[in-house]
């Protein structure tokens, strides 16, 4: 068995290629396997039961070629992705918090009128309020095991003040919300404002930052779609 190797600086194996496998290939009726090195990109070997003789560069070109032709030739891949005008029968609950009113009440009417903008009808939307944001997981994790929704708006609004109180809330904040996803199954979106100062929470409710309540309602229509159309 004859050995050869040769070195190129322009050769890069597609990423989705494993480096542990050979990678096979033939060329004038010979057949022959292409090592890369993990340690360096740089060195390669093949070996082949004939003599055979190319330019490195332009056989790693070749394979990489043939390699992203086939990549893009995958016509049969799915690509499943929610949609946000496909919305009859969705049904959608609003968990709120009423500390910080001033706030989460325009952030909740910011989701409304996008649900309305969206042609979610009214009788298919229930609104829940909770004392503050740290009640809102456990909340969020019995309507979405009610199996009477498509997706949970939980919505918010922490306010950085003088102690580590902020920390404490919107964190568990955060990780209620999630795990009520995931224990219920029903899409649970964090809508929970985490701010600094009362300056930056008005300006995220409809102010000069845009109204995060309406930014929630759409990813809450499109997580619906997807789950209702496509993962059932």
């Amino acid at each position: 068995m004859k050995m050869a190797s040769f070195a190129s600086t322009e050769c890069f194996l597609p990423l989705y290629q494993s480096r542990l496998a050979p990678t096979h290939y033939q060329q004038n009726g010979t057949s022959a396997i292409l090592h890369l090195n993990c340690k360096s990109k740089k060195s390669l070997s093949f070996s082949s039961s004939s003599s055979f003789s190319t330019q490195g560069t332009s056989l790693c070109y070749a394979v990489e070629r043939k390699e992203r032709s086939s990549f893009a030739q995958m016509d049969a891949v799915r690509h499943l992705m929610g949609s946000v005008t496909k919305t009859q029968g969705l049904r959608f609950a609003v968990v709120v918090a009423r500390f910080n009113e001033i706030i989460t009440k325009q952030l909740l009417e910011g989701a409304l009128s996008t649900f309305k903008n969206y042609s979610v009808s009214e009788e298919n939307i229930d609104v829940v309020w909770v004392p503050g944001s740290f009640e809102i997981g456990v909340v969020a994790e019995r309507l979405g095991k009610s199996q009477k929704y498509h997706a949970i708006l939980c919505i918010g609004a922490v306010i950085r003040g003088d102690t580590s109180h902020y920390d404490a809330v919107a964190n568990s904040a955060a990780s209620g919300v999630l795990s009520a996803g995931l224990n219920s199954g029903v899409p649970c979106i964090f809508g929970v404002l985490t701010c600094e100062d009362m300056e930056q929470a008005l300006n995220r409710a409809g102010g000069k930052s845009g109204n995060k309540g309406s930014e929630t309602a759409l990813t809450a229509i499109e997580m619906a779609s997807l789950f209702e159309h496509h993962l059932k």
